[in-house]
């Protein structure tokens, strides 16, 4: 029976890694249930999908993608947060910037995003990565910025050459 649990836990896993874009493998070590409900609900709001994993079992469906993580990255109480890669990002930063991760709850053991597999400082430098919004403000302000500067400039002379008619119009009308 424990083999046929298996199988099936194994299959599903595959089949939840195989869509996902991005994932963050994290560990959940002393969490109260309330703490855990909260991480689990931030999470849920940035579309990654949580699950605590049995560690043999992530090990081989992520050896089934081509991924041979490193022995210490399962160990103990291991998450996997999974979606897009936004959800990925989004899951680094309820990680990394909980008062959890400051108090040792939570620590980023790894990931993978967009076929990539991530060392812990990796995956936890995804926190510091803007969403997509704020780099599209930033793409279109630095698209924006000199074609701005090019109106500003060309239509300085000609606004100066109609203060300078301008004045000698009312120097003429005095």
């Amino acid at each position: 029976m424990p083999n046929i649990v298996n199988n099936l836990g194994l299959a599903e896993l595959k089949s939840a890694f195989d869509e996902a874009e991005g994932m963050l493998f994290f560990s959940m070590a002393g969490l109260t249930m309330e703490e855990n409900e909260v991480i689990r609900g931030a999470m849920s709001e940035s579309g990654a999908k949580v699950r605590l994993v049995r560690n043999r079992l992530a090990k081989l469906a992520l050896a089934d993608k081509g991924h041979e993580v490193d022995s210490s990255v399962f160990k103990g109480n291991v998450a996997v947060a999974w979606g897009n890669a936004e959800a990925a990002i989004g899951a680094a930063k309820v990680v990394s910037l909980s008062k959890l991760a400051k108090a040792g709850k939570l620590n980023v053991r790894g990931g993978v995003l967009e076929g990539n597999l991530l060392n812990a400082n990796d995956a936890a430098a995804l926190a510091n990565v803007p969403d997509r919004r704020t780099l599209q403000a930033m793409l279109l302000g630095a698209i924006s910025g000199p074609a701005r500067g090019l109106v500003t400039v060309l239509d300085a002379n000609q606004s100066g050459l109609a203060r300078v008619l301008q004045a000698h119009i009312d120097q003429a009308g005095e």
